[in-house]
């Protein structure tokens, strides 16, 4: 790093990581920008959809508190909806600082305040992109002004094409997604509690398939192994479901329980949105990076790897429920050829895919934009 940069961050949120996996990924991004060195501020709303329905669960007080003892280095400050419009107090909350990045799950409205103060405060303006919108909803992307912006990171290429192709934008910047290792890592000789974990959201119709396919469908052919399955947003028929292949639902899982949580399961598979499987080819979920962080086997469904972030056997790729199926058995009937996978896929973590990775990436994309 040639020098100390001053970065706002607009979140939606980082406290709360309740149907928010961004929260995840910025956490660690946000402490590797700190630990280069740089003096980095958060601004995300006192009250939103997200914290809202953290504070309704009944572990949400204690995810909340145990946010802050981890993260008592980032710097997070609160604003009321009331204040998007109000220029004067971001420009007295801005002032001196180089860049500013503003998240996709803001609403646009904060967009257009942020790109007119920047007319008197001059400092650069990126789009943080971590969705699928810009292909899947392109109309709501637009609302942002994403063109007037200095440009956009994008959490792949065939998302940088889709700026560059259907937007317009030249200057869009590719920064996947990464494991915090400092909070995602190996804990050994935890005692199992599970066969198979699986940690994600019911998605709507963008997974509920999926979920039945290569979760479900396996699980009611294998009884006498151990399901799990941590996630919100479940409809009372998807909760049925689980329960006629006899799966147990676990709920909200804090993400920062989700490291003992892989510990004491002895493997979990990947099931990735229809989106991200058909149009937004080559871009894994934040789940894929934290499992392999923290050790554990994983196997993933039909996935594309076109940007070659992974090797080949870090992890297991099936291409239907019977395949999946009898992964699952293998990989539970030979613990040494799980063994040997989950520490392939956590070398691959370490050498390339940690937050500290990402934060660099993006310290020197902040000092090609202010060149």
């Amino acid at each position: 790093m040639s020098r100390k940069l001053r970065i706002a961050y607009f979140a939606h949120s980082l406290r709360s990581d309740w149907n928010n996996g961004n929260a995840h990924f910025l956490r660690g991004l946000m402490r590797g920008l700190i630990y280069l060195g740089h003096d980095v501020v958060v601004y995300e709303p006192r009250k939103d959809w997200s914290i809202e329905n953290l504070q309704n669960e009944e572990s949400g007080p204690s995810a909340l508190q145990h946010f802050s003892e981890v993260y008592p280095d980032l710097k997070i400050d609160l604003y009321e909806t009331s204040s998007i419009p109000d220029q004067n107090y971001w420009e007295n909350n801005l002032r001196g600082v180089d860049i500013v990045v503003l998240h996709e799950w803001n609403p646009p409205a904060l967009a257009h305040t942020l790109l007119q103060v920047r007319n008197t405060l001059h400092y650069k303006l990126l789009f943080h992109d971590t969705h699928h919108r810009a292909s899947s909803s392109p109309d709501q992307i637009q609302l942002f002004g994403t063109d007037r912006f200095d440009g956009v990171l994008a959490f792949g290429e065939v998302l940088r094409t889709i700026y560059r192709e259907h937007f317009g934008i030249m200057r869009v910047w590719i920064l996947h997604e990464a494991a915090d290792t400092t909070v995602f890592k190996p804990l050994p000789n935890t005692p199992k509690k599970q066969d198979v974990v699986w940690i994600g959201n019911w998605g709507d119709d963008e997974r509920s398939e999926e979920i039945r396919e290569f979760l479900l469908t396996p699980a009611s052919q294998l009884r006498d192994c151990r399901f799990t399955i941590y996630g919100v947003r479940y409809p009372e028929q998807g909760l049925g479901a689980l329960k006629s292949a006899d799966v147990v639902y676990g709920g909200y899982l804090p993400n920062l329980d989700a490291p003992s949580t892989y510990a004491s399961s002895r493997l979990t598979v990947h099931i990735p949105r229809r989106q991200y499987a058909t149009q937004m080819i080559g871009i894994p979920t934040i789940r894929v990076f934290e499992a392999l962080a923290c050790g554990i086997p994983l196997i993933s469904a039909p996935w594309k790897d076109t940007e070659h972030l992974f090797r080949p056997g870090d992890f297991l790729t099936v291409h239907d429920s019977k395949e999946m199926k009898n992964a699952i058995r293998r990989l539970l009937s030979h613990p040494e050829e799980a063994e040997a996978q989950a520490l392939r896929g956590l070398e691959t973590i370490l050498a390339r895919h940690t937050c500290l990775h990402r934060a660099e990436q993006l310290s020197s994309i902040c000092e090609e934009v202010l060149r």
